[in-house]
């Protein structure tokens, strides 16, 4: 009975082994005999292998191998290694039985009956196709970094072990250095430092800052093979391990010896790049925010006047006509910030200067504070000139401004015109009647090359912080595009005079219709449909009230695209769309309309200037937001005429 036992103990045993061996399916696990024929077969082989155990038993191992491995005897050597040295372990690439490969590590252990002869091998196969995919793709990447460094010529590129000692050399280094790799491999980096530079220990202080700060960038003197100087920008950054502790050290150099001469032109131009950039994030942000806060004084100024139609209480009416003359303001302010941002749109007008320079009086006051007096000598009749109101008040306040700023402990700034007529080209100026309006200061004014370059973009005497150096610049772009000019006169210790020479107005100026016209009545727009396209809902609604009040029959939609659909299945008489969207804009959705829907006026409500928009729409009809409802009305009539007639 005992010995019963023990067999059935022995057959409980190998059914648990195999199924053991049956559950592993991440590895390929089999028998081979002495002669190397597959004995045995699990779930995992015929994963890996694709083949099933009837189709694979009794055959030789062999066949998993590619056929130059077979040629080489690679199956039989492995085999040999294992019963030679107990085990043989390796990677390589084998088949499967569809014939595509994969690469598995191997391990074969001979089985050894117990007076030592072998019974077979037991085989145990890891498919590691994609960690060798992986470690193919970085040596890739590292060969093809390797080659990036070693092609770089303009640029030193080394590495220094923890101490300061050349491990690697690019050649670039040898083009700048003089040194070949054999020369310089194993010396310490301050072999190129100047006797004085070591003495300083600024070998030792370029590491420790950049381990210390996590880099270091310098620029000096460095010393060739050939003994000679040349001046260096060198950057120095530290290589640490996964614990964070400093292993070695990356070393850029460039030899800047040629461009040391131009230095301080290159500082000049990285200043203005910076000043450049400044501004124009300055100007994309207060852009952004005049164009948000548009549509909201839009609708603000709209709903009050729909309210204002509809209150009797003269105190009421009172309250909601000061209300709508803050929204004008309001809508004034927005226009001098989209004019800073460069996003309102020139509108050449005459301007009368007289009544400009006093209605921004406060404004200069506050700006210029209370140390600063000012002057105005205006003729009792002064001709109008053709300018953007908005851009003339930015040039104002900058010539003013300049002129405080030369002037740190006070002074008078005096502002006065004066009609020239101009019959010869002398003046850089096409023959014609100009106004010349000056801003002149007490200041401590300009010497000659100051003066010679003060219109120059970027260019400023101020300290650091203190000025963009773009002032003049804008003044000078706004009197060349208004065609006119602007003249600087001044002399070290007599003060500044800024003349902006504007040309003036020919014919007498003709009544604005957009101010002078009969207000118009709710029945005009009557029997008209209209959509109205914007994505903002607050605009949207105030757009539609407004027309609806004037008559229209009104539709709506949040996207030019949803216009797009809701065209397709109705028809309207005008289109009123906002420029700024996401998606298409509105002069995209006009050029797609005037395809499809080619009798279909489209209107292009816009808070800003947009070049894109300009070209691509430049024929149609424009609301300038924030616009009221008499506005909108007229330039619907005149949009809808413009079809009809």
């Amino acid at each position: 009975m005992f010995d019963n036992n023990n067999s059935n103990d022995s057959a409980d045993a190998g059914d648990r082994y195999r199924l053991l061996i049956d559950s592993i399916t991440d590895y390929a696990i089999y028998m081979l005999s002495p002669d190397g024929l597959v004995s045995s077969w699990n779930p995992g082989a015929k994963r890996f292998k694709g083949y099933d155990e009837a189709e694979v038993l009794g055959k030789h191992f062999s066949v998993f191998y590619q056929p130059a491995d077979v040629k080489a005897g690679l199956p039989q050597k492995a085999l040999q290694t294992a019963a030679q040295e107990g085990r043989f372990e390796g990677e390589g690439w084998r088949l499967k039985k569809d014939g595509s490969r994969f690469w598995c590590h191997v391990v074969i252990d001979p089985i050894l009956s117990s007076n030592g002869s072998i019974l077979g091998f037991a085989k145990i196969t890891r498919d590691l196709t994609e960690r060798k995919r992986a470690e193919t793709e970085f040596l890739e990447r590292e060969r093809q970094f390797r080659l990036l460094v070693q092609s770089v010529t303009d640029y030193a590129i080394y590495m220094l072990d923890a101490s300061g000692v050349i491990t690697n050399w690019n050649s670039g280094a040898e083009r700048i250095k003089g040194y070949t790799p054999d020369e310089v491999i194993g010396k310490h980096y301050s072999l190129f430092f100047t006797e004085a530079d070591r003495e300083r220990g600024e070998p030792e202080r370029g590491l420790a800052t950049a381990a210390r700060e996590g880099r270091f960038e310098t620029q000096a003197w460095r010393v060739r093979k050939d003994g000679r100087l040349i001046w260096a920008n060198v950057v120095v950054d530290p290589v640490r391990d996964v614990d964070g502790s400093v292993i070695g050290f990356a070393k850029v150099t460039r030899d800047i010896t040629e461009s040391r001469e131009t230095q301080i032109a290159l500082e000049q131009a990285r200043e203005a790049l910076f000043q450049s950039q400044k501004m124009e994030a300055l100007g994309q942000l207060t852009g952004g925010v005049a164009h948000d806060f548009n549509n909201l004084l839009m609708v603000i100024h709209g709903a009050l006047q729909l309210v204002l139609k509809r209150v009797s209480d003269p105190k009421s009416s009172s309250l909601l006509e000061n209300a709508l003359q803050a929204a004008q303001r309001g809508a004034t302010l927005t226009h001098r910030m989209l004019a800073f941002a460069r996003r309102q749109e020139l509108r050449v007008e005459p301007v009368d200067l007289p009544d400009l320079v006093r209605s921004m009086a406060g404004l200069l006051q506050r700006s210029l504070g209370a140390r600063i007096s000012i002057e105005t000598q205006f003729p009792l009749f002064l001709t109008s000139v053709m300018a953007d109101p908005n851009q003339l008040e930015m040039a104002v306040l900058n010539l003013a401004v300049n002129a405080r700023d030369a002037m740190p402990s006070g002074g008078l700034i005096t502002i006065a015109a004066v009609e020239r007529e101009v019959c010869g080209a002398g003046e850089d100026l096409k023959p014609g009647r100009y106004v010349c309006l000056s801003i002149t200061d007490t200041g401590s004014g300009m010497d000659s090359s100051t003066l010679q370059r003060a219109k120059e973009p970027f260019f400023t005497t101020k300290g650091a912080g203190k000025g963009t150096g773009l002032g003049l610049s804008m003044v000078h772009g706004l009197a060349e595009q208004s065609g006119g000019r602007l003249h600087l006169k001044s002399k070290r210790g007599h003060g500044t005079t800024a003349e902006l020479w504007l040309p003036a107005v020919d014919a007498p100026v003709a009544n604005d219709p957009e101010v002078d016209a009969p207000p118009l009545r709710g029945v005009e727009l009557k029997n008209h449909s209209v959509l109205v396209v914007d994505d903002d809902p607050l605009v949207l609604l105030s757009t539609t009230a407004m027309l609806e009040d004037l008559g229209a029959s009104v539709s709506q939609a949040n996207s030019a695209e949803e216009a797009v659909a809701k065209l397709e299945t109705m028809v309207v008489d005008l289109v009123i769309t906002d420029q700024v969207m996401p998606g298409m804009t509105g002069a995209q959705l006009a050029e797609q309309l005037s395809s499809s829907h080619p009798r279909l006026p489209v209107v292009l409500a816009s808070g800003f200037a947009d070049r894109a928009a300009e070209e691509l729409a430049f024929k149609l009809p424009r609301l300038h937001k924030p616009f009221d409802q008499e506005t909108l009305a007229r330039v619907s009539l005149q949009a809808l005429s413009a079809f009809t007639a």
